[in-house]
């Protein structure tokens, strides 16, 4: 499960338990109600509440920034504190003034480890008095084995060399020329390397060796602009046809925003579905409609399904949505791009390229935000519309039976799509 939380699923749980604590008992309690609908911890729930009243000044204790400033101030005290210590220790070890024999230096720097310091602090007090000495060095000559690293890169250098060069003779002279295969760039030249030489090759590797070698993939000169594309610049293409179907869960999301009044203005709501099993994997409310309103739910939906164990993959996810702007924003796009998924934009002014999402979208308009079983009376601010959908969807998502799953949730049928690729091996 992923440690960090992020921001936007912490400060909309804050909200809720505020907006709503004068309806429970406790603090306790409303922190509760929150957690089983955001889908954390209630106790994490109900620290981030504290330590927001703490940081707005309506309850005593350290905030947030001045917690961080005690953390580091305590670090380096710590850090002074052990730098002190080696070099009290070292009085005598630097009073020559030349740096001392490495079997000295190793012997210093083995007394202090048995003192319980670590080698890398060791080491950075000696060259800040002039004595230059490295911790992978000291491991080095403890071990008396070469790096593994130091091997492989060596073997790299030698593949890369003669991939890019041959001997020929010319005048009864041998001479070195440079194969096509030189003027590959980094990602050429390690797939080559690993086709012909070396499976395991990594990228790293390669570049190494082509920096030491002073070898760099050829470019292209620039040509000129010929073509100057429309205002709404070039979208990507519709992946999926309009069918809705997929093999496998993470294999199709669909995305959309809807809206709904309030008695502070519109509220704007983004939801982002799971095509396998019609599930929710993400969502979020803000009264704008900037890019920010996509792009919050899609780090949510990547969030919740590595915490839930299935991390997406690059390269294995599709994400379609329509026309919209904030679909087509290049901070949008760069996300995808960075995280390895594919983008599916239908066709401007068609609802069936995008009919899943506008399904789910009255779903949400005909079972939560119209009716009071999610929230009782009319919705006053973002924070009511936010109460409302969580339950809505934590409901939608692990109990509401869906007659195109077999009247299961989409939960359960999730867990058995997952429990048919793990079955228990049978006895013969």
């Amino acid at each position: 499960m992923p440690k960090k939380i992020d921001s936007a699923v912490r400060d909309r749980a804050v909200r809720l338990v505020r907006e709503h604590r004068s309806e429970y008992p406790s603090l306790t309690a409303a922190s509760a109600a929150v957690a089983r609908q955001i889908g954390v911890g209630h106790e994490s729930v109900r620290r981030w509440v504290l330590q927001a009243d703490i940081d707005d000044g309506t309850r005593d204790g350290v905030t947030t920034v001045e917690g961080a400033e005690i953390k580091k101030l305590r670090a380096e005290n710590r850090c002074l504190r052990e730098d002190v210590a080696i070099l009290r220790a070292a009085t005598k070890f630097l009073r020559g003034g030349t740096r001392p024999p490495q079997p000295l230096m190793m012997g210093f720097i083995d007394m202090m480890r048995a003192e319980g310091h670590a080698v890398e602090s060791i080491c950075r007090v000696l060259r800040e008095q002039g004595y230059q000495i490295a911790a992978r060095t000291y491991r080095a000559q403890r071990t008396g084995a070469v790096a593994a690293r130091t091997v492989t890169d060596a073997m790299v250098v030698d593949a890369v060399r003669d991939a890019a060069w041959t001997t020929v003779e010319v005048g009864g002279r041998q001479r070195r020329v440079l194969k096509p295969e030189g003027l590959y760039g980094r990602r050429k030249t390690t797939a080559l390397i690993r086709r012909t030489r070396i499976a395991g090759a990594s990228r790293g590797a390669v570049d190494r060796a082509m920096r030491a070698l002073g070898l760099q993939g050829i470019r292209r000169d620039k040509s000129i602009r010929t073509t100057i594309p429309a205002k709404d610049g070039v979208r990507a293409g519709d992946l999926l046809n309009r069918d809705f179907t997929a093999p496998r869960p993470d294999h199709t999301w669909v995305m959309d925003f809807t809206y709904c009044r309030t008695w502070a203005g519109w509220v704007y709501v983004a939801f982002i579905v799971d095509v396998f099993s019609q599930r929710i994997v993400g969502w979020h409310a803000q009264t704008t409609k900037h890019v920010e309103l996509v792009m919050i739910p899609l780090r949510m939906s990547l969030w919740e399904r590595d915490r839930q164990g299935h991390p997406v993959q690059p390269r294995q996810l599709r994400a379609h949505s329509d026309a919209g702007s904030q679909y087509t924003a290049v901070t949008y796009t760069e996300k995808l791009a960075l995280d390895g998924i594919a983008p599916s934009i239908g066709s401007v002014g068609d609802a069936y390229d995008n009919a899943l999402m506008e399904t789910i979208n009255g779903l949400y308009k005909a079972e939560c935000i119209r009716t009071t079983v999610f929230h009782d009376g009319p919705y006053k601010s973002i924070a009511d519309v936010e109460y409302a959908t969580a339950g809505w969807v934590e409901w939608y998502n692990n109990r509401r039976l869906h007659s195109t799953l077999g009247y299961v949730s989409p939960a359960e049928y999730e867990q058995a799509h997952y429990a048919t690729l793990n079955r228990e091996p049978q006895p013969a």
